[in-house]
């Protein structure tokens, strides 16, 4: 073996090994998670360690330059000790929200999952890969009608209360309390593009504002229903945070109880098709109605325009757009079809 800087060592590893060499390393205190792993030759991988290991078997060890990369949090786990199957329990996602890191841990009592402490140390990794964040929520279920979430504080100050900022529009959430899908980013950001100013819109699942917002900020007049009180409180604040309340008309209920026209209604709920006879009666002829469903793969885009031109009842349905928003479940999407009706 050729000696070298400890700085620059890498360890010469028959490609087919490389994962158990790397497993190898890192029980041995010598893997270099904050360098990049690098073929060498044609059948050998350079692994980057701190010093020549003594107890993992290797090709050769030599001085040599290898890329520095950021640490994600497999590194900063494998730093706290936690095995390779610990590891590949661990979140395989999570996203930022504000100052909440919202992460997929799974059942806790599932086989194989992380330990309660373990993943309380996970979530101390993820605040440390994210030092805007202070506080770690496990993602749950969403229940009922209301959309309730189920989540739990694995880490960190235990602060569910955030203002979150996609697009320009401001979003206050409490994320123990009401539902925020980071994978609604994309259609939050077109529905303020799609509206025009001066649009009457009826958004008959609001939320927190999630389309409302951005379609009140690009100038419409918005009616937005919501039926958990707890989402209606955040949703006439937000609309005050975004300086739309003017032209923003929040009601805490039922959105089959509003009474409205609309040039363009929002159907942003998975089970929207019970609710189109009252979105087909609020918009008016030559109107734009946005039905989303979850829906099996195999049966989007025809199942929901079929519900539509059944609820129709005799007005003309032109169907101007259909898009997958994000995959719902095991082979089920959701999907939204965007719709003028006369």
């Amino acid at each position: 073996m050729t000696g070298g800087d400890g700085n620059d060592l890498a360890a010469v590893v028959e490609k087919s090994r490389t994962q158990t060499a790397i497993d190898a390393l890192r029980a041995e205190g010598v893997y270099d998670s904050g360098r990049s792993v690098e073929p060498y030759d044609g059948s050998h991988i350079a692994v980057p360690v701190t010093e020549a290991p003594q107890s993992t078997a290797v090709t050769d060890v030599r001085p040599l330059e290898l890329p520095r990369r950021e640490r994600g949090l497999d590194d900063l786990l494998a730093d706290r000790g936690f095995s390779a199957s610990e590891i590949d329990a661990a979140p395989g996602s999570w996203a930022v929200i504000g100052s909440v890191i919202l992460a997929d841990f799974g059942d806790v009592s599932a086989e194989g999952s992380l330990s309660a402490d373990r993943r309380e140390a996970a979530g101390e990794a993820l605040l440390d890969l994210h030092g805007e964040a202070d506080t770690v929520l496990a993602r749950g279920g969403i229940d009922g009608t209301r959309r309730d979430p189920t989540a739990e504080v694995v880490a960190g100050t235990g602060d569910t209360e955030t203002i979150h900022v996609e697009h320009g529009t401001k979003y206050a959430v409490d994320l123990s309390r009401v539902m925020f899908s980071p994978g609604n980013k994309a259609e939050r950001a077109r529905m303020g593009e799609v509206v025009e100013s001066d649009e009457r819109v009826f958004d008959m699942f609001a939320g927190i504002g999630y389309f409302a917002l951005p379609m009140a900020r690009a100038g419409a007049e918005v009616t937005a229903a919501e039926i958990d009180p707890d989402s209606y409180r955040l949703l006439v604040e937000n609309a005050m945070l975004n300086g739309v309340s003017e032209r923003f008309r929040a009601v805490l209920g039922d959105c089959r109880n509003v009474e409205t026209t609309a040039d363009r209604v929002v159907m942003g709920y998975y089970e929207a098709a019970d609710y189109l006879d009252a979105a087909l009666e609020s918009l008016v002829s030559g109107g734009t109605l946005h039905l989303h469903e979850a829906t099996p793969e195999k049966l989007f885009p025809e199942r929901p325009i079929a519900r539509l031109e059944a609820a129709a009842d005799g007005r003309s349905v032109d169907v101007l757009d259909t898009r997958v928003v994000k995959s719902h479940s095991a082979g089920v999407v959701h999907g939204v079809v965007d719709a003028r009706v006369d």
